[in-house]
């Protein structure tokens, strides 16, 4: 029931929801007994209500409405019944709506902040000037009062820029997680397009070659198809995992480092595969990571060492999964290469607080990753 309420309250145009303080206002400025409680501002002796006094009053209270949608406007009428109530002697309670209206007008006032208070303190000039000469208070208490308004202003500024600043943190902090969630989508698209396209033209040029041999070149054209296959596959998982009704992780393709290191095969590179120990469902995004390491590297050998052999070695620990791949050829990224594929590997390790090298060894080239499971011993 009162979460019901509240959201129909939030509903209301601003408007609607700021009037019941200027009534609230307006109401207490009638009680008997706050009547002698008023702002008392020049010393005038007290003057009982007349018809002028419920205009004062509601040039005071009712303006609180807009004290939000319309700061400036709703702090000059105020202004305005405040000198009427003060010249004419009512000292209503009324007056304290005054400062309301300079601690909205601080917080809410968007443009010509500077010139509103300078145009408000020359007003107040000539209502000091007059009220001294008829009260009989002397001229500090004008100035304190004056400072107390200045205060309720600055507690108005002090709030929105308060507000301005968590806005603006706001912002950065939705502007960094789209980048963040841009460069991880961008990963694993680089990732699987690029080892799937890489295999798909690897075969593509060796069918050139197999005209002649048409039972061989049917083979060749099948495990086209076949890669081209599995690259929709993989990216249609990929679109799923990354459906926010999916869930937070991103997990490895269906059939794992095996089926990985099969297709590489298929494409034409001889590749030794060794693997110790079984993946730990406790892993989280580091079962992720491995393969990421092993599909980048293996993509980077059918580019650069095509034909040369491969050896995958990756042991799974309570701890941490260690993944090897060397390659006896070049193996690297090209001179031309964009990197990003080794750059956002020893990124994506480097998260998880592992290490990441990828260097030549002799005239072979050597991806090596250790990665935390996030697993306590």
């Amino acid at each position: 029931m009162i979460e019901r309420f509240l959201e129909r309250w939030r509903r209301l145009d601003v408007t609607a929801r700021d009037l019941p303080l200027g009534l609230l206002f307006l109401a207490a400025a009638f009680l008997p007994a706050v009547q002698s409680h008023g702002t008392q501002l020049g010393g005038l002796p007290q003057r009982p209500f007349d018809a002028l006094a419920f205009v004062a009053v509601g040039l005071e209270c009712l303006p609180l409405a807009a004290r939000r949608r319309w700061p400036a406007g709703c702090l000059a009428v105020v202004s305005l019944g405040f000198a009427v109530d003060q010249l004419r002697g009512y000292h209503s309670v009324s007056g304290a709506a005054l400062a309301v209206a300079l601690l909205s007008a601080g917080a809410h006032l968007g443009s010509r902040r500077r010139v509103t208070a300078v145009l408000f303190s020359i007003a107040y000039v000539p209502l000091a000037v007059v009220l001294f000469r008829l009260g009989t208070e002397p001229v500090e208490e004008f100035v304190t009062f004056y400072l107390l308004l200045v205060f309720a202003w600055g507690i108005g500024a002090w709030l929105r820029a308060a507000r301005t600043a968590e806005a603006e943190r706001r912002r950065r902090v939705a502007e960094d997680t789209r980048a963040a969630e841009r460069t991880r989508i961008a990963r694993e698209l680089h990732d699987v397009v690029t080892h799937h396209v890489t295999a798909m033209v690897v075969q593509a040029e060796a069918a050139r070659y197999l005209t002649a041999a048409p039972d061989r070149l049917g083979e060749s054209l099948t495990a086209i198809t076949g890669t081209g296959r599995r690259a929709i596959a993989d990216l249609r998982h990929l679109l799923d995992l990354l459906n926010p009704d999916h869930g937070p992780g991103i997990t490895p393709p269906p059939g794992g480092l095996r089926t990985l290191v099969e297709h590489a095969i298929e494409a034409g590179q001889p590749v030794e595969f060794a693997e110790e120990g079984t993946p730990s469902d406790a892993a989280g995004s580091a079962d992720l990571v491995a393969y990421r390491v092993v599909q980048e590297a293996l993509t980077n050998a059918l580019k650069h060492a095509r034909g040369n052999r491969t050896s995958v070695r990756v042991r799974h620990g309570e701890q941490e999964i260690e993944v090897a791949v060397s390659t006896a050829g070049p193996g690297s990224a090209s001179p031309g290469g964009s990197g990003r594929g080794l750059a956002g590997l020893r990124e994506r390790v480097g998260v998880l607080g592992g290490d990441f090298s990828a260097d030549r060894q002799g005239t072979g080239f050597v991806v090596r990753a250790r990665i935390p499971t996030g697993n306590r011993p």
